[in-house]
């Protein structure tokens, strides 16, 4: 099945660090850009959309949780590489989960709630995006002040 054609102008999409007793979610990427690499959830903005229910809508869809947003913990651009892939400007917050267990979509195929020490113990193991211990970190700074 052929992938579907890539815009020819950057996405805006967001994505949550969310965290519950010390521990952030990570989900593992089924589908591709990133197949098989663990990252936060979240997606595309749709026109219209805040960034805030933005992020709520793809939290639910992606895992049913129900979150508290913090604050901007960070951003990420993404660029086509010599592989293609898409032009994302993804904006990153702190969340706080509120209440629900993690139900997976069909775009993630596994999940793990883990310490940030812990993922960066497991960095040589643990395929993870760029960029994503640096997001964490500043959410967890931004929740703890």
């Amino acid at each position: 099945m052929a992938s579907p054609a890539q815009p020819s102008h950057p996405q805006l999409a967001v994505s949550a660090a969310i965290f519950r007793d010390g521990r952030v979610l990570l989900v593992r990427r089924a589908k591709s850009p990133a197949s098989g690499f663990y990252s936060l959830p979240g997606g595309r903005v749709e026109f219209g959309e805040t960034l805030h229910t933005a992020l709520h809508r793809e939290v639910d869809e992606e895992t049913s949780l129900r979150i508290e947003i913090a604050g901007l913990a960070g951003w990420r651009e993404v660029v086509p590489g010599a592989g293609g892939g898409g032009h994302y400007l993804i904006m990153s917050f702190a969340a706080r989960w509120r209440s629900g267990e993690p139900v997976l979509n069909d775009e993630h195929d596994d999940f793990r709630w883990l310490t940030p020490e812990a993922i960066d113990g497991l960095l040589g193991d643990l395929k993870v995006t760029d960029g994503l211990p640096e997001i964490i970190e500043a959410a967890r700074r931004l929740l703890q002040a």
